[in-house]
């Protein structure tokens, strides 16, 4: 589509595109178009200009959870069970061009100087984008498109991520305000399953959900949300986690939700969970419950704290790890396993594990520690031995 001359005068008076400029330049077409390519001008401009153009019609697919264009220019898709090419193609200047606008639209830059972005468009869909040389070929683009509505912990139910037995301990979690952490590999579903466990909160609670990029959409009528910002071109401007939770933490928090605990801002957050915050929660990446200690540990050292001390303060301030994984579609919360301290060293021990759809949850060796932590004790949960 070649620019009119309505739209190189709004160019060359430095106008931004919105929504409204873009229906005004369409409908100064009128004449020569016709009112029906008036309207798929319209679209197509705001398709081209507001939103991701080409990968306009997976972004609203339903079911599409990402879309990746490689360096070779190839459209990905993630409709549930993996990724998959779209049999579509962008030329190399097509995708750079298309990488630069977006990045815009998420009010980041992306150029030499700043080769990589990671933001948010309008939409909420997070975004990454990295620029050759880093990179082989042309630019690649990937995007992580969130849930449409939030999801509740019942329909993660019916969907299968947990068996119906554990309905009454994952409620339980969030009622008793123990510190948990949800663990997992990318795309297990570890986002999905906190914000439906934080949208089990009393309403009278405040929520602080501190995130690199927002991604966690929680149905609760009190949730205060902070964000980080990178650094400009010239280095300066950076907001880190570590800053925003210590802010979060001066806000009166009722909960403190760290949407991705994997940096230094785990020494504030172990700090703030030793010190009557409870209730506070994050996701962690891991591949087994087993790997929080050492996880945490690696963390702790770019705060500056050595095994000892994260040992010292890690048992007292996570209660919990529920673990999730992901085989092809198929995602479900494979194992709770409890923190205790054991001859004064924090170790993680299961609690209960499900092999999945088909079969029933079993108990494990936290399981009654567990159950008495959450009030459950002598209550029927339909965990077997």
């Amino acid at each position: 589509m070649s620019l009119s001359p309505a739209m190189w005068r709004h160019a060359r008076e430095g106008r931004s595109p919105d929504v409204t400029l873009v229906r005004d330049v369409a409908k100064v077409e009128s004449g020569p178009l016709g009112v029906v390519r008036v309207e798929q001008a319209r679209d197509a401009l705001s398709s081209r200009v507001l939103g991701a153009g080409p990968l306009d019609r997976w972004l609203g697919e339903p079911g599409v959870s990402d879309i990746a264009v490689n360096g070779d220019g190839r459209i990905w898709v993630d409709r549930g069970d993996g990724m998959e090419w779209t049999g579509e193609q962008l030329s190399i200047d097509d995708a750079r061009v298309l990488a630069v606008r977006l990045a815009g639209v998420a009010g980041r830059r992306l150029d030499e100087a700043s080769p990589w972005v990671d933001g948010q468009l309008p939409a909420g869909a997070r975004l990454h984008a990295v620029l050759p040389p880093l990179v082989a070929d042309g630019p690649h683009i990937t995007i992580r498109v969130p849930s449409r509505v939030p999801v509740s912990l019942a329909a993660l139910e019916r969907r299968g991520m947990y068996p119906p037995e554990w309905a009454e301990l994952l409620r339980a979690v969030v009622a008793e305000r123990v510190a948990f952490v949800v663990s997992g590999g990318t795309g297990a579903g570890k986002t999905t399953l906190l914000a439906a466990l934080l949208g089990e909160a009393a309403e009278a609670e405040r929520i602080l959900i501190v995130e690199d990029v927002r991604e966690l959409h929680v149905e609760h009528p009190h949730v205060v949300r902070l964000e980080a910002r990178p650094p400009n071109v010239e280095g300066a401007g950076e907001v880190t986690l570590t800053t925003l939770v210590r802010q979060a933490l001066r806000m009166r928090p009722d909960r403190l939700v760290v949407g991705e605990v994997r940096g230094a801002e785990v020494r504030e957050l172990l700090a703030a969970l030793n010190t009557g915050h409870e209730g506070g929660c994050g996701t962690l990446h891991a591949n087994a419950p087993e790997d929080l200690l050492a996880r945490f540990e690696a963390l702790g050292a770019l705060a500056g704290l050595g095994p000892a001390a994260v040992q010292s303060q890690l048992a007292s301030a996570i209660d919990l790890v529920i673990h999730v994984s992901r085989a092809g579609a198929v995602r479900r919360v494979a194992q709770i396993a409890a923190v205790v301290r054991r001859n004064g060293v924090p170790c993680v021990v299961p609690a209960a594990s499900w092999g999945g759809p088909g079969t029933r949850p079993d108990r494990d060796e936290g399981w009654a520690a567990t159950a008495d932590r959450l009030g459950l004790a002598g209550t029927a949960t339909g965990v077997r031995r």
